[in-house]
């Protein structure tokens, strides 16, 4: 195939991305106040799973977060739904996206390396949508918990506009779902000879110290909630290990 022939494909590529993203989205948009209601503002209720279940096993219980929330803009609401639809739609979509894209990558890539990438497509949906589901009942209720409960004074009230909850949620639960790629990643840099495991190895302090940063920033400034975060994304930098061994050991072979 020429260049533009390869253009050409790639443009059909990703307008039946789009195409998918955009009949998510309209479903996401006919039942937008359902979702915001049981999906997002559930998420200052003590009854949202996540807070029963450290209440009965852990027994740490909260009472109901006293947050008032308000649109300051004209458009605010509508652009929040609007926003939520496309990101909702291009998070349930992301297995047929990423299809598309490795299939178009797929057939330029010599026989064994398309052998050792058999069932890409499952195993990256699997890890984006298992911190999706991370992100989502873990790190995002704590942030909520914690921003929304603290108070300098009881003087001063949480009021939240919905873009500043939204953001804080939409954000989170996205790119805790983009750490869970890792090993992916990992194994396509080795792959490419930017990575060794030796190299992992002898950075995995490094990887530590980074790790809980990385936990510090999208999790509340307390303990608790930063180590939570932080075992699941240092046994995915363990497993990212493993499979930079695994591929330099094919390599070599």
């Amino acid at each position: 195939m020429s260049f533009l022939d390869h253009l050409e494909e790639l443009r059909w590529r990703l307008m039946r991305s789009a195409v998918a993203v955009i009949i998510f989205a309209i479903v996401i948009w006919i039942y937008q106040k359902e979702i915001m209601e049981n999906v997002f503002l559930i998420m200052v209720d003590p009854n949202f799973i996540t807070f029963k279940l450290l209440c009965e096993y852990l027994h740490v219980c909260i009472d109901k977060i006293p947050v008032n929330f308000q649109s300051m803009t004209l458009s605010g609401q509508f652009s929040y739904a609007l926003m939520m639809s496309i990101m909702g739609g291009a998070v349930l979509a992301f297995p047929y996206i990423f299809y598309q894209l490795w299939s178009f990558v797929k057939p330029g890539l010599k026989f064994k390396e398309r052998k050792m990438a058999k069932g890409i497509v499952f195993y990256v949906s699997i890890l984006f949508f298992t911190g999706i589901l991370f992100g989502y009942f873990i790190v995002a209720p704590l942030s909520v918990q914690f921003f929304g409960a603290f108070q300098i004074t009881d003087k001063i009230k949480n009021d939240f506009t919905i873009s500043s909850y939204m953001s804080t949620i939409l954000s989170t639960v996205f790119y805790t779902g983009l750490f869970f790629l890792l090993p992916v990643v990992t194994y396509l840099l080795v792959k490419i000879g930017l990575f060794t495991p030796e190299f992992l190895v002898k950075y995995r302090k490094h990887a530590v110290v980074v790790i809980l940063i990385l936990a510090a920033v999208i999790t509340p400034p307390d303990v608790i909630s930063q180590v939570i975060v932080t075992i699941p994304i240092y046994l995915l930098f363990e497993i990212s290990v493993l499979v930079a061994k695994r591929v330099a050991k094919n390599q070599k072979d």
